[in-house]
């Protein structure tokens, strides 16, 4: 399956030089992978999520939605008492170059609300400039060196591994999400990225505020 051209597998090099306040891959030697989930958490697919990761003993960042949140304590509940770290990804997957900046941080505020983090992803790697730096005095900015491409039509779970599987080096932060649209893909991916990068000596931690 080729990679559709719309989508940078591994982000451009050029884009983390722009906004460099922004955490696109941390600084490391160690063997060490940052697995992130956005848009949860959702009922079915968060649990099977959390059991994967527990079998393992390996931990992740979910960047949650204000309003799944909300829909869904228990399971949010779950996340944190698992020891699993937590982002805001706004409160309804905010567009930020089709939302105001007023609107845009108020939507961010609303999720906060529910999550209480430091850390924070725009929805679908969108922000304007005047949003990127408002953000910046709140929240650690949560990017990714990594994308699987789980959300996309055409897309395999096999394809969203090897994806990870040739790009991802220590240090990753890696895109995955856990919601019923990706559960097809994340059901085959998750285990092979989880399995293959533990077979290399890497440890899964969350990301720190």
């Amino acid at each position: 399956m080729n990679i559709p051209s719309s989508l940078w597998v591994k982000t451009f090099p050029l884009i983390p030089k722009i906004f460099r306040g922004a955490r696109w891959k941390i600084d490391t030697s160690e063997k060490v992978l940052y697995l992130t989930f956005d848009d949860g958490p959702t009922p079915k697919v968060t649990h099977w999520v959390l059991e994967e990761l527990e079998k393992r003993q390996a931990k992740a960042t979910f960047f949650c939605l204000g309003k799944n949140v909300q829909a869904h304590p228990t399971i949010f509940n779950e996340i944190k008492e698992q020891g699993h770290s937590i982002g805001n990804h706004t409160f309804s997957h905010q567009n930020g170059w089709e939302t105001s900046l007023k609107d845009y941080l108020n939507d961010a505020a609303e999720a906060d609300k529910y999550l209480n983090s430091k850390l924070f992803r725009p929805p679908y790697g969108k922000m304007t400039w005047r949003q990127y730096k408002a953000l910046q005095q709140q929240y650690t900015l949560i990017l990714w060196d990594v994308i699987a491409g789980d959300f996309l039509e055409e897309a395999t779970g096999e394809w969203c591994f090897n994806n990870i599987k040739k790009h991802a080096t220590a240090g990753s932060i890696v895109v995955l999400h856990d919601s019923e649209k990706c559960f097809e893909n994340l059901k085959v991916c998750l285990p092979l990225v989880l399995d293959c990068f533990k077979e290399r000596g890497y440890r899964f931690v969350g990301v720190d505020g």
